[in-house]
């Protein structure tokens, strides 16, 4: 029995590791991914008020095979989770880890179906279904280069949250000059600094809705300089992420003195044809 959990959990809980690999797990990675696909797909088709109506028993039935799909993995889940060292208490491990980020979202996956039947008022429940398109979440679960990206994010978190350190002290500094430039000519756009606040999200983001914009020269220099500032804050976790996704790949093909495979990170022997 411990040994089945083993093979269980292994399949199951998919981590950043090379070494958990397998085309059994490949093939079962691949079928969540797409079941997963197909529900976030169904549940937008279905908002279309002609083809939900029309295809509603459709759609009900997928909905049936989905949750009982993500129910049969998720009590899986709990079952085989104390082989795990860190859930090995066969109650509090299995709260422990039921109460984990991602397990918790696969529970808010299918759990509103079930809640369908609750002596709730109705209005409630049809805002619960849009929990459903959590699913989407559990995507991270079964892809590697997903893994992947959250580790890098993990191991680069200090570098992240000073970057946006920096960009909230930006728009800061910006909004109170643009503020005490624009509150005269414009005291309805710029009436306060956190008025000037959205005027700075929506430029440092390069968005520019339009609605609130500086009209005089001073203002219109001061924006322009801010606009190009952004440009260059905005890029910068995006190349903290390349960079570290960078290195992480070069650790993996130099650790053990080869090339690695970039589908499954494993080492690649040159001599062999």
């Amino acid at each position: 029995m411990s040994t089945l959990k083993s093979r269980i959990w292994s399949l199951i809980e998919v981590s950043y590791d090379p070494d958990d690999y397998s085309p059994t797990l490949d093939w079962y990675d691949a079928s969540m991914m797409a079941l997963i696909l197909l529900n976030v797909l169904a549940v937008v088709i279905e908002s279309v008020e002609e083809i939900g109506q029309r295809f509603a028993a459709y759609f009900y039935a997928f909905e049936v095979f989905s949750v009982a799909v993500f129910t049969i993995e998720y009590i899986v889940k709990i079952w085989a989770c104390t082989v795990d060292a860190r859930y090995t208490h066969p109650v509090l491990g299995r709260v422990r880890y039921a109460l984990t980020p991602m397990v918790i979202v696969d529970l808010l996956a299918f759990l509103p179906f079930y809640l369908w039947f609750l002596p709730i008022d109705l209005r409630i429940l049809r805002t619960l279904r849009l929990f459903r398109l959590l699913r989407v979440l559990k995507l991270g679960r079964y892809s590697q280069s997903v893994a992947l990206m959250a580790y890098i994010v993990r191991r680069k978190r200090s570098d992240l949250t000073a970057t946006a350190l920096l960009l909230l002290v930006m728009l800061v500094i910006s909004a109170s000059l643009m503020y005490y430039v624009e509150r005269d000519a414009q005291p309805e756009a710029f009436a306060s600094i956190p008025a000037a606040m959205w005027w700075g999200v929506a430029t440092f983001t390069t968005v520019g809705y339009g609605d609130v914009y500086p009209i005089t020269p001073l203002g219109r220099v001061l924006g322009s300089f801010i606009a190009i500032l952004g440009i260059g804050i905005f890029a910068l976790p995006a190349g903290i992420l390349a960079s570290g996704f960078s290195e992480e790949r070069e650790r993996m093909r130099t650790e053990n003195g080869a090339d690695v495979c970039p589908r499954c990170g494993r080492a690649l022997d040159r001599d062999s044809p």
